[in-house]
């Protein structure tokens, strides 16, 4: 399975046009407020001592934060233009980074192979992928995960439509970053919120921990308020390798 042209060239397009600066992508936050709390819930139930696989890596920035933390980084994105800014960005080369579609199940299992069980990080990934894509790229954190690694998963509800929609409706219209998401026809919260536990556990995943959370953005509206989206995250491991049990946050 392989994604469609248009998802490729929309993520492609986005990349191209797309400087090196930090924080010119919407979601490009700083690991203050993406990696690090979201490694502090992960860590609980992971093993550090394996390597971690970050998928849509983008510019690699929560990379190379992640990289701090592990033996091993990896960040891998659809778009070979995003991989381009990320090795550029990495000028201590702390990570790697590779061009990889996570619905080609080849190629996912030969980094399997590389890397042996591995951690994940995933963030934003499910929401915006073409329904065909949502339970391939799932199974592609399980692939990646063998039997020992543990994944945090973390995706835009519903109600991020709403604050989305809200922001687009400002006077002037849609602030700079995110008038450019819709210009690139990509397509935030496009994903029924109930669809991501579903998928997880249809790949073969056992969810050990979720709660709600946002995602801060690096827009922010008229009156000088961020853009924080509503999402909510998973700690997951392979199946049988945990309980489900809830924790809020």
């Amino acid at each position: 399975m392989s994604v469609s042209e248009r998802y490729r060239q929309a993520w492609e397009s986005y990349w191209q046009n797309t400087s090196d600066a930090p924080g010119e992508a919407i979601w490009d936050a700083d690991p203050s407020l993406s990696a690090i709390p979201h490694l502090a819930l992960l860590a609980p139930h992971a093993d550090a001592t394996l390597p971690i696989a970050d998928l849509g890596c983008g510019n690699g920035t929560q990379t190379r934060y992640l990289a701090t933390r592990f033996p091993r980084a990896i960040g891998v994105d659809l778009s070979s233009a995003a991989i381009e800014h990320a090795r550029r960005a990495d000028t201590e080369k702390v990570a790697e980074f590779e061009q990889l579609s996570l619905t080609d199940t080849a190629r996912v299992r030969e980094l399997h192979e590389r890397l042996g069980d591995a951690n994940v990080y995933m963030r934003a990934v499910i929401h915006q992928s073409d329904p065909p894509d949502r339970l391939p790229v799932a199974e592609a954190v399980a692939t990646l995960l063998g039997r020992r690694g543990r994944a945090f998963v973390a995706e835009l509800t519903e109600e991020s439509k709403t604050v989305l929609r809200e922001a687009a409706q400002d006077p002037g219209g849609p602030p700079p970053k995110l008038r450019r998401v819709f210009d690139h026809d990509l397509r935030p919260a496009d994903a029924r919120t109930a669809e991501v536990p579903e998928l997880l556990r249809e790949a073969g995943l056992t969810v050990l921990a979720h709660g709600p959370t946002t995602l801060p953005q690096t827009e922010y509206r008229a009156d000088g308020t961020r853009i924080d989206l509503p999402a909510q995250w998973f700690v997951v491991a392979p199946e049988g390798a945990g309980r489900d049990r809830a924790q809020g946050r």
